[in-house]
């Protein structure tokens, strides 16, 4: 049973500012680690429930915060930016089931902490099929191409909540609930890998009953900018049309596609707004 891993960081317990997820120091450091046993548990979980291979994308800021010689299960480990799938690279449908572990709510969401979606200097919003969703509900539009169930999700409640439309029979462990952008109730540590854990094992054992993603298709993604000047370059790109001064649609029959172009506008943005 392969299990494919797309890892983050802000959704971690404790985690509440971005000193603690951003290198370098000491607070990074902490909480690097913390991010490691969250990983860690729920490849442990899987193992319990008969999962036999493993890759983990390490897809948090410059893509290299875990340490692979710590990985258990000897999960294999992808790590560094400029990945063409980014988040999800590594995927396909060779696998059986997917997890996202650490994973935090949309930049369209006020009530979770460190809420954005990929990247915070350019996007304010992203719907998909008129529905507001994070980064989670964009990747599962690669699991959905390959046919990969989403199976599991940690992170603060408003993620478990923008998640669900797109994955209906995901494993969701809150870990954390936001009281703001920069403060959470998170739960001990320890109580947060036991969750995670618990979690895995239980979705894997019912890997039968989870269902790929429900988005419909065609599917259409329209992307809100904090500024006009990021809605123009996005249009330079196929499949993507003007619909408001800062708002751009893109629309594929194809999920994987429809990620791509989504993917090198970000790419377009990230340039620009650094």
């Amino acid at each position: 049973m392969r299990v494919f891993l797309s890892t983050d960081m802000e959704g971690t317990a404790g985690v509440v500012d971005w000193s603690q997820c951003r290198g370098p120091g000491p607070e990074y450091e902490y909480y690097r680690d913390q991010l490691q046993a969250e990983v860690n548990a729920a490849i442990d979980g899987a193992l319990a429930a008969g999962g036999t291979e493993f890759l983990v994308n390490d897809s948090h800021s410059t893509m290299q915060n875990l340490r692979p010689d710590a990985l258990h299960g000897r999960a294999s480990y992808l790590s560094g930016k400029h990945k063409p799938l980014y988040m999800m690279e590594g995927l396909d449908d060779s696998y059986d089931a997917a997890f996202f572990v650490s994973y935090h709510g949309s930049a369209g969401s006020t009530g979770s902490v460190l809420h954005h979606t990929y990247n915070p200097r350019a996007v304010a919003e992203v719907r998909l099929n008129g529905t507001i969703t994070g980064e989670a509900g964009i990747n599962a539009l690669v699991a959905l191409a390959y046919g990969v169930p989403v199976v599991l999700i940690s992170g603060d409640r408003v993620t478990i909540d923008e998640a669900q439309p797109f994955c209906p029979d995901i494993e969701s462990i809150v870990v954390k609930d936001s009281v703001s952008h920069n403060a959470a109730l998170s739960v001990h540590p320890e109580r947060a890998r036991e969750l995670i854990h618990d979690g895995a094992r239980r979705a894997l054992a019912r890997l039968s009953d989870i269902r790929p993603p429900s988005i419909t298709l065609p599917a259409e993604l329209t992307v809100r900018f904090h500024s006009r000047a990021f809605a123009e370059l996005a249009c330079a790109l196929r499949n993507v049309e003007r619909r408001e001064d800062k708002v751009v649609a893109l629309r594929n029959d194809d999920p994987l596609e429809l990620y791509r172009t989504f993917i090198a506008t970000v790419l377009l943005s990230r340039g620009v707004s650094e």
